[in-house]
């Protein structure tokens, strides 16, 4: 038995370990830029919400003060 032929064996079994580790590691990266864009996009509706309150209420002390 030749002892080079013995190390290609377990290099071959890692081949397929690492190729998983790096799908877990894209599709943990995908997930996390997702959320981010999820989060991103609830921020600029809550941003909009909260201005046309505050435009609502501008007008009705207005409305009200004179």
């Amino acid at each position: 038995m030749d002892p080079g032929a013995r190390k290609e064996r377990p290099k071959a079994r890692e081949a397929p370990a690492r190729l998983e580790k790096a799908k877990q590691r894209s599709a943990q990266q995908e997930l996390k830029q997702r959320q981010r864009a999820e989060i991103y996009a609830l921020n600029r509706v809550m941003t909009e919400l909260e201005q046309q309150q505050f435009d609502s209420f501008c007008r009705q002390m207005q409305a009200g003060g004179k």
